[in-house]
């Protein structure tokens, strides 16, 4: 026990502290502790830093330019290869018989068909080499042919767009892809996969839908024609299904016990393709195959220039979509295992691929659901499995494409639908999301419905639009309250959420947790409303329409102004209890008037019938430690708001707030002879302090009387019972509000 106790006595100092300060505005603080002045650098300066070129420097370039260089040198041979050979197989024949990604080949065919239509082919006689679906003829090689250099020339220049824009730094659009939102879009496009998947696996024929709904429009017409479904080729997929996924359990979980994960789709793919073969099932029962697999390559062919000018708008919008759906499945991966997507290095990856490859007549790439699903969920772990993949297509293409022509379409969908379960089940994140962040969850669920109904490329502008929207909505209604303080420390929170939470007396403190600018300022002034209880602007009329019946009753002999108050005559009928609605004479307010000192309690009932809104308060202290940046109207405003509050005798006070809004408050001519920064303090209770000693002195001087000057025609001074006023003549409106100093 005594141990323990000893051990406990410095815990026991530590869990209290007590600090012994000057109370700090922010003149005081500056006038203690000098700021430095801030040093920009100059354009010469900038540029010898962009210039100046090292061994790291330049290795660091090389890196971001060659990713190889930064991950193959940390390559683990013994846990990585093998893995990586069986994803990369796994992908290669997945990748070898199906086609691109279906939402940029839909974006380039649809630029390819308005540019090349069967409409610029037709011809007469025996030359023609097919026919439309009206039956006229057309020379189809011609068409195919103008078809591909048309793709080609798009891939090339979407190629060249993209280098750009990793060359400008475009790739900070990256920020904008939050993970709720990347999640609902690559649901959406796993259900995309899945639907266009769906139809191979019925061997059902469908319409090539785009655009809106396209999705619905095949889900639909997939189920009116499943009547005729090919039985061999759904039980095929069902049992590639039902095997593939059995097979990736067990890997899941006894992946501590299996070395190397079962390459379950390499060995349906084999199983099903000798199957196929010897069961001859295509004829026998009318299943759907491979085929043919074209082979060889076609032979470079340069762009057509001439072309980019009636492509470069579809051009700007592929060259965007396919960098987002990459990077939206990228970054799934990326948080699944912590590593970092670096957007620039995205877009000139891509870029160059597209130059390269727009040269050998191939279609704009980008990333492929379906592909990458299988190579994560085989085990791939880096580029080589990629690199292994690529090489498997080549071989394919070159010389084993022959091999695979029996193999039943059916399986090669029903392994990517078995490959997409870990994208579904990002599903079971939005009741996750909305007990978090119900906006997130909001996103979520936006993006994944736009994205199914709209397509998935104006389903990711929409969930992308949605967000950014969320986050003005959370700027210009943000979060504020009252707060007040803890008795025995300097710690404020709500008043509303703490039992023992006490507002100093006098004081309001309200805390806006937001830039403020000219979208939310109003928002600012209703918070200022509800927190004080009262309108500043409304209280400052009714005084002044208080005032000006007081001078009119004053000038009949009704009332008596003196230095201890407003009278009436003794035995004069009492007719200051006048309607709100009496109309006020406003000429009577240009008549030169006389000062009398005389004391006005403005919480207290008036012999004038005017409903004056109470003021409690004689401070209020604005917590602008969550306020980031002011512009030029917010400065404005809030100059404006402590001219209204001192009208009616509140003063006004800022605390918490950061060095650089003095900054943009001095730029904005905030400061003058009457807002100086003696009102800014370093803290909130540095101002409660403040305000504290300055009511304690005042309390200890003599009063303080208003000034109101009393209306009368004649210039000669007026003999009051208790004080004579000096001969000066003074403005109404303004001079009847203000204070005198003691």
């Amino acid at each position: 026990m005594a141990a323990g106790g000893r051990a406990s006595e410095p815990l026991a100092e530590l869990s209290h502290y007590v600090v012994a300060r000057p109370i700090y505005s922010e003149p005081g603080f500056q006038e203690e502790n000098e700021r430095l002045p801030p040093l920009p650098p100059t354009l010469r300066e900038r540029a010898q830093a962009a210039c100046r070129c090292s061994r790291k420097r330049a290795f660091q370039i090389a890196k971001s330019f060659l990713p190889i260089l930064e991950w193959l040198p940390n390559y683990r041979v013994k846990e990585w290869l093998i893995s990586d050979i069986i994803s990369g197989l796994s992908t290669g024949l997945v990748a070898t018989l199906q086609g691109p990604f279906p939402v940029v080949s839909l974006m380039v065919g649809s630029v390819v068909l308005s540019m090349a239509p069967d409409e610029n082919f037709l011809i007469e006689g025996s030359n023609a080499t097919g026919t439309n679906v009206t039956g006229a003829l057309i020379d189809t090689e011609s068409r195919d042919a103008q078809r591909v250099l048309i793709a080609s020339t798009l891939t090339f220049l979407v190629g060249i767009l993209q280098v750009v824009f990793g060359v400008l730094q475009i790739g900070f659009i990256v920020r904008y892809l939050a993970d709720p939102l990347v999640g609902g879009f690559t649901t959406a496009a796993a259900f995309q996969v899945l639907v266009s998947q769906l139809k191979i696996v019925l061997n059902v024929s469908t319409k090539n839908y785009n655009g809106v709904l396209s999705i619905i429009y095949t889900l639909v017409e997939t189920f009116e024609k499943i009547g005729t479904t090919n039985i061999a080729d759904l039980i095929a997929g069902l049992l590639t299904i039902f095997v593939c996924m059995a097979v990736k359990e067990i890997n899941d979980r006894f992946k501590h016990k299996i070395p190397i994960p079962i390459p379950i789709e390499v060995i349906v793919t084999i199983v099903a393709t000798g199957i196929s073969y010897a069961a001859d099932l295509e004829k026998k029962y009318n299943a759907g195959i491979v085929k043919s697999i074209p082979r060889g390559f076609l032979p470079p062919e340069p762009p057509n220039v001439s072309l980019f000018s009636q492509m470069i708008a579809a051009s700007f919008s592929i060259a965007i979509v396919a960098y987002a759906i990459a990077v939206s499945v990228g970054k799934v991966y990326a948080t699944k295992y912590d590593y970092a997507i670096d957007g620039n290095q995205e877009f000139i990856a891509f870029g160059f691929s597209n130059i390269f490859s727009g040269a050998f007549s191939c279609f704009v790439a980008t990333t492929a659901l379906s592909r990458t699903a299988v190579q994560e969920s085989t085990g791939g772990k880096t580029q080589v499995a990629g690199i292994i993949s690529a090489g498997i297509v080549l071989i394919s293409i070159v010389a084993l494409g022959k091999l695979l022509e029996p193999l039943q379409k059916s399986v090669l969908a029903a392994v990517v639908i078995a490959n997409l379960k870990g994208m579904f089940m990002q599903v079971f994140d939005v009741p996750r999301l909305w007990r978090q962040n119900k906006v997130d969850a909001m996103i979520w669920v936006f993006t994944c419905i736009a994205s199914i109904i709209l397509g998935l490329d104006l389903g990711l502008l929409a969930g992308l639009l949605f967000g950014l929207l969320t986050v003005v909505l959370r700027v210009q209604f943000p979060s504020w309250g009252g707060f007040g303080n803890i008795p025995g420390t300097d710690i404020y929170k709500k008043v509303k959420d703490y039992k023992n939470v006490i507002e100093p007396e006098g004081v309001k403190i309200l805390k806006f947790s937001s830039p403020i600018f000219y979208a939310n300022i109003d928002g600012l002034k209703s918070s200022l409303k509800s927190t004080v209880g009262f309108d500043a602007v409304k209280v400052y009329n009714k005084r002044l329409k208080a005032l000006r019946k007081i001078q009119k009753l004053i000038k009949k002999g009704k009332l008596k102004a003196t230095k201890n108050g407003i009278i009436s005559e003794p035995g004069i009928n009492n007719e200051a209890f006048e309607t709100d609605e009496e109309p006020e004479d406003n000429q009577d307010l240009q008549v030169p008037t006389k000062e009398v000192e005389i004391q006005v309690d403005w919480n207290s009932e008036l012999p004038v019938k005017v409903n004056i809104p109470k003021v409690p308060i004689h401070s209020l202290i604005l917590d602008f430690g969550a306020v980031t940046f002011l512009d030029i109207v917010a400065v404005r405003s809030i100059k404006t708001i402590i001219k209204e509050f001192e009208r009616i005798d509140v003063r006004v006070y800022f605390a918490s707030y950061q060095d650089n809004l003095i900054s943009q408050l001095e730029r904005g001519a905030f400061f003058d002879d009457t807002v100086r920064k003696d009102i800014f303090f370093l803290t909130v209770h540095d101002a409660v302090l403040y305000i504290r000693n300055q009511m304690t002195y005042t309390d200890n001087q003599d009063p303080i009387f208003e000034k109101i000057s009393i209306m009368q025609e004649s210039k000669e001074p007026i003999e009051f019972t208790e004080a004579s006023q000096p001969d000066e003549e003074l403005d109404v409106q303004e001079e009847a509000m203000r204070r005198l100093a003691s």
